[in-house]
């Protein structure tokens, strides 16, 4: 069953990725936005997506079984592609040239894209957490093997997005892509759904969220008792209790004084708010991410993208990295066979060491970013181009950091978190891709605003040779580094 699920989120990935790579050029080209504006866009389309995974999550502990919450927002994102076909497909639809879209070209354009979003945004806080329910918790290693093939699963479909569907787009058309991609999901509708007979479905709980406000309203009311009563209202509550440990935020224990509260409350808001800080310093690595699937792009654009006598586009040139990367995620997986049992080596499998190793490759790939664009510009201004292979390497840092962090953080939020909570839990690992690409959105606007004091925004400019995206980088690269710190800190008090 979970090689059915890594299938069609495999398909999901391929859809949306392979829209989103090259959306910015769509926004340019076929809606006439300005770049900075098609570059925001973009970021906050994908940063909407990840976000609606916690709603998504919330959705699915509380009132819809994975099954039906899949398929319900798997629908939705294909009504959102077919409408975003039509646009594509019909002229009328479509901006003139050297004019920006009327409100009914916008509204359609937002209007699909949003459904398209909340199909990505279910989709990635449904199947993750619906395969690891299909394997014995008892064995931790399944589940963490699951969610490296589930993230090879997405590696495969970002390999085939950045080749195939961006070939398309460049040749044949986004009508075409669109289309293709209205295929697709009709694919993985069936693809999941011959699944049914033999799937676990876990009921949902009830509302964790309220019985989240219920504990932290209640050790409000009770923040002035001298000591905290502990009260177990059945013998099955006093023997749960005595496996949890009380020294974190105890200051939730005088909730327990209310006799509408429950120890297993307690415990849950304490696993739910104990992630938080780890989930806020990953935001950072998001927005690193966030600027190749922009900047990059453009860049790429201004590069040297011929081999031999053949012209390559900017989005297949990170082909060699994902190739790389999901070589890595492969024999990464087959080490633990080896080396799983031994304690020292052990270390290195754990989330949080790979979250921390994640981090450190964000920060020296923007790093890079900067040095490598310091030399696109410097030899734009010379009159000659650079090789838009020297992009490589940022992207295989980049990409290489983002499966590690983003593997480690969904086998560690659920893994760590109450059982009624799962899906929301784990949708906090997407809803940081989100905050990453709206603090992107944020930081462009900023630095723009704060560049432009000074006479010309460093990018603001109508292309990259205008810019100075390469002092952008260099910022980005600072904050990653006090993130990085900040990350340590909390880390070791987890």
């Amino acid at each position: 069953m979970c090689f059915l699920i890594a299938v069609v989120e495999l398909i999901q990935t391929l859809v949306f990725f392979g829209n989103a790579t090259n959306l910015v050029r769509y926004f340019l080209n076929y809606m006439h936005y300005p770049i900075a504006q098609s570059s925001n866009m973009l970021t906050n389309f994908v940063g909407i997506s990840y976000l609606l995974s916690i709603v998504a999550g919330y959705i699915n502990d509380t009132y819809l079984t994975k099954i039906t919450a899949f398929l319900l927002y798997v629908t939705i994102e294909l009504l959102g592609v077919i409408l975003l076909t039509y646009q594509a497909t019909n002229s009328n639809m479509l901006p003139s040239e050297n004019e920006t879209p009327s409100t009914f070209q916008a509204a359609i354009l937002y209007i699909g894209l949003g459904a398209m979003a909340i199909g990505v945004g279910g989709g990635k806080a449904t199947l993750p957490t619906h395969g690891a329910d299909q394997l014995d918790h008892a064995k931790q290693k399944h589940i963490s093997s699951f969610f490296t093939w589930y993230y090879i699963a997405i590696i495969i479909g970002s390999l085939l997005s950045s080749t195939l569907i961006v070939w398309i787009e460049e040749n044949c058309g986004w009508g075409w892509s669109f289309t293709i991609s209205a295929i697709l999901l009709c694919c993985s509708i069936t693809i999941f759904s011959s699944g049914f007979p033999l799937y676990r479905c876990k009921k949902p709980s009830g509302s964790s969220i309220k019985r989240i406000i219920k504990v932290i309203a209640a050790s409000t009311r009770n923040r002035n008792d001298a000591a905290t009563i502990q009260v177990y209202h059945n013998d099955k509550e006093q023997s749960y209790a005595k496996e949890k440990s009380y020294d974190k935020f105890k200051f939730l224990n005088k909730a327990l004084n209310d006799d509408t509260v429950e120890v297993s409350h307690v415990e849950e808001t304490k696993a739910f708010l104990g992630l938080l800080p780890i989930f806020a310093t990953t935001i950072m690595l998001n927005c690193g991410t966030a600027q190749f699937m922009t900047f990059s792009v453009q860049q790429g654009n201004f590069m040297n993208r011929k081999i031999f006598n053949f012209t390559i586009t900017t989005q297949s040139v990170s082909v060699i990295p994902l190739v790389i990367v999901l070589l890595f995620l492969y024999l990464f997986e087959q080490s633990k066979r080896v080396y799983g049992n031994n304690e020292t080596i052990n270390k290195i499998y754990q989330p949080l060491v790979k979250m921390g190793a994640g981090l450190v490759g964000s920060t020296v790939s923007m790093g890079v970013a900067a040095i490598i664009e310091y030399n696109r510009l410097k030899e734009f201004n010379e009159g000659n181009s650079i090789s838009a292979f020297w992009l490589i390497i940022q992207t295989l840092l980049t990409s290489l950091s983002e499966v590690i962090t983003l593997g480690g953080m969904l086998e560690l939020f659920y893994s760590k978190s109450p059982n009624g909570m799962r899906s929301i839990c784990t949708s906090l690992s997407w809803c940081s891709t989100s905050m990453g690409y709206f603090l992107s959105s944020v930081l462009v606007t900023a630095f723009n605003s704060v560049t432009g004091i000074f006479g010309q925004a460093w990018l603001g400019g109508k292309d990259l040779n205008h810019d100075r995206v390469d002092l952008f980088y260099a910022f980005l690269c600072f904050l990653s580094m006090v993130n990085f710190v900040v990350f340590v800190i909390f880390a070791r008090r987890f």
